[in-house]
């Protein structure tokens, strides 16, 4: 495991992914990143395979340098690709039987060498070029968007994705910037948006929800979403578990409205959402706003 990567959850994760009888198989990791998550659970269950799959290309060449035994001797695969097309990219591995999993995961946050790395254009922290692509092969980038968006597109994805409670003034500002000079790089715009907006919460950078719809726009992780957790549902086994890990408000209950509606197919592991202790938060400042739903997929004699 990375030494700059902490799961968030974790604890909770393994927890809910215990089955009664102790036992599971095989794992679908739908964001593998640097494998934490994956190889804890491994830990947990000996017999556990892994069958991976991350958009991000670094993170495939992490896990193929990284992992190369346990891939080598059949213990993990791994496939790039968005879990947005979840059914086509599982056809790719080998030895699932009947093409259903014991578990299923998803963190949906980014991981922590993605934003710790300037030149990914992720982080209002750390200067790079304004990016923000998780599949590195796709075209549509964060410049892009604040380049040549109209004011009201700016302004409605700030407000509705990003949730800022008044967009105008700094959508304004980065119009009249940027007929003097695009956009390129993300201090750029962090500072323009801190010089606009102000500083108004200790430790909470202005700028933060700004590039959250930004990053949230560039990667469309909203509008699949439901589709694709309607897939993962039917790659469950029988009494197979899907966790899934939100960092975002209208992420989170876009996940607990269909796991809801989907009680002709299982139940909630959980009603109430699992949040990180203040310890975690304490010690891992990005489990803040990690939240944790799970679901039971069961039999027809259950239901």
């Amino acid at each position: 495991m990375s030494d700059q990567h902490i799961p968030v959850l974790l604890q909770p994760v393994i927890d809910m992914a215990t089955p009664e009888n102790g036992q599971s198989s095989s794992l679908l990791d739908c964001t593998f990143g640097r494998g934490g998550h994956a190889f804890a659970l491994a830990n947990e269950f000996p017999e556990l395979r892994v069958f991976a799959v991350d958009q991000d290309l670094q993170a495939v060449e992490f896990a193929k340098a990284e992992y190369q035994k346990e891939i080598e001797s059949g213990r993990l695969q791994i496939v790039h690709g968005s879990f947005h097309d979840l059914v086509g990219l599982v056809e790719k591995f080998e030895g699932v039987p009947n093409q259903k999993f014991d578990l299923i995961l998803a963190d949906l946050g980014v991981s922590s060498p993605q934003l710790d790395q300037a030149d990914r254009g992720f982080s209002f922290q750390q200067n790079g070029p304004l990016d923000m692509r998780m599949n590195q092969n796709q075209q549509l980038t964060a410049a892009e968007i604040v380049n040549t968006w109209s004011e009201d597109q700016l302004r409605d994805l700030f407000y509705y994705v990003g949730e800022v409670r008044k967009p105008g003034k700094v959508v304004k500002a980065i119009l009249n910037a940027r007929d003097e000079k695009p956009f390129r790089s993300t201090l750029e715009l962090a500072d323009l948006i801190a010089q606009k907006e102000g500083w108004r919460k200790k430790g909470w950078h202005p700028a933060t929800q700004y590039f959250l719809a930004l990053r949230i726009e560039v990667n469309q992780e909203l509008e699949p979403l439901e589709q694709a957790l309607k897939d993962m549902m039917g790659l469950l086994s029988e009494n197979g578990r899907l966790l899934v890990i939100t960092f975002h408000s209208l992420e989170d209950r876009i996940v607990k409205n269909v796991f809801k509606a989907s009680e002709d197919l299982g139940r909630r592991i959980n009603k109430k959402v699992v949040q990180a202790t203040w310890e975690e938060k304490k010690s891992n400042p990005r489990a803040r706003s990690a939240k944790l739903r799970g679901f039971l997929r069961q039999t027809q004699e259950e239901l």
